[in-house]
């Protein structure tokens, strides 16, 4: 297998006038393809830093994230944010849907934005839609569709443009129980089916242990979490 993604000795600083804050102490991650991958930890540990830094959104104050072989922070920011749409997925726990857009709308918006046709954009955004189980909301607001429906067309939109890598930021935080279930199990059906691997970062240690993978972010380093298999 090869590393989608590979995380070596990330170091963020933060400065507050005198006082520096090290939230990331040299973190080390490599995902495989196809891989789910669980990180876990306590509240402002740095969870959302890590995947900002592993999603090319902030720049590190040291350290390398390359992912399919690339050094995104080699590269210019042009090339970074088009390098980002193609090759990244984003999943947060608030869906950030465009509110006045319909589902096939927002979900066809990545494709707009790389450059593909309207057309080929909403065909493509349709097929996307029909395997979250979503073809009979294509023309629904967000404000139409319940918070799992709601979720569901945040995950379509993330991966439309087939990225190698899918970024998770407590995706089912947001829902109650059984609709996170419905939500989890989506993922490892797409996770399955489109060989796409993901990083997810949760709360939810029972989410966690379902997953591939499971590490800790602890005083800003990952280590693998004692329980996991």
């Amino acid at each position: 297998m090869s590393k989608v993604l590979h995380c070596q000795g990330l170091v963020k600083k933060y400065q507050q006038g005198p006082q520096t804050t090290e939230v990331l102490k040299g973190l080390d991650l490599s995902v495989e393809q196809g891989e789910l991958v669980a990180v876990v930890g306590s509240s402002g540990c740095g969870k959302s830093t890590f995947l900002h830094l592993a999603g090319a959104l902030d720049t590190p104050t040291s350290g390398q994230v390359t992912i399919d072989g690339v050094d995104i922070y080699q590269l210019s920011a042009k090339k970074r944010a088009r390098f980002r749409n193609e090759k990244i997925g984003f999943i947060y726990q608030f869906h950030h849907l465009m509110m006045e857009f319909s589902a096939v709308e927002n979900v066809a918006m990545p494709l707009l934005i790389r450059g593909d046709s309207p057309k080929k954009a909403k065909q493509q955004a349709e097929v996307m839609l029909e395997k979250v189980g979503l073809s009979h909301r294509l023309s629904h607001r967000p404000s139409q569709l319940s918070g799992g429906e709601r979720q569901r067309v945040a995950i379509a939109r993330a991966l439309v443009t087939k990225p190698s890598l899918v970024l998770a930021d407590e995706p089912t935080g947001n829902l109650d129980f059984d609709t996170a279930e419905q939500i989890f199990t989506l993922i490892r059906k797409l996770n399955e089916s489109e060989g796409t691997s993901f990083v997810v970062v949760t709360h939810d240690l029972t989410l966690a242990s379902r997953m591939d993978r499971q590490m800790n972010l602890d005083h800003g380093q990952l280590v693998a979490m004692a329980d996991a298999e």
